[in-house]
């Protein structure tokens, strides 16, 4: 388990195999619940990038997909811009697709190193959400370094969710209806 997991520890003892790629929104909640990170995609605002795609790596805690950012991140002017966001998982981040249950090493872009793409609105939290989120978020030692006067505050993709997309074997892609997502478990 990495010593960052601050996500693991409170929600799971140790780091579970992936469920059978069949079972794809219990994959695709373990992949948000295991993921560190991901790759956030936006329509930038920014002059010269105008309305192209413009993508940022962020850190997030849980599978509920909570943000610790600055406004002094371009990312945050395009998302109060235009609040629509897709972010990205690979399985690759987690390992498996190094170590995974069939003893093989996948490529992290063979079609059986899964991804996932969630789509929807990005929002702030609400302030009755902050002190639980701070605890989640801030478990990453190296955030308690960042600058107090950036001010951080959390944002969320979860509860808006539009589309689950996910890629974890070959032969296409599974679109994952809302209702199963939020309704399966990860392990």
């Amino acid at each position: 388990m990495k010593p960052y997991h601050l996500s693991l520890a409170l929600f799971a003892a140790t780091l579970t195999p992936p469920p059978p790629h069949q079972e794809t929104a219990r994959t695709a909640r373990y992949m948000a619940q295991y993921s560190d990170w991901g790759h956030l995609a936006t329509i930038s605002t920014q002059d010269k990038l105008q309305y192209y795609i413009t993508i940022s790596v962020m850190a997030q805690r849980t599978t509920v997909l909570y943000f610790y950012i600055t406004p002094m991140d371009n990312t945050v002017a395009d998302l109060r811009s235009f609040p629509f966001a897709s972010l990205t998982f690979s399985e690759a981040e987690v390992d498996f697709c190094r170590e995974n249950r069939e003893c093989q090493m996948y490529d992290p872009v063979d079609p059986r190193c899964a991804r996932l793409t969630l789509t929807g609105k990005m929002v702030e939290v609400d302030p009755e959400e902050v002190d639980i989120m701070l605890l989640l978020v801030l478990s990453l030692p190296v955030m308690k370094k960042w600058p107090v006067g950036h001010n951080w505050f959390i944002m969320k993709l979860q509860l808006t969710l539009t589309q689950v997309w996910l890629q974890d074997w070959v032969g296409g892609v599974s679109l994952i209806p809302l209702e199963d997502y939020f309704k399966a478990t990860p392990y």
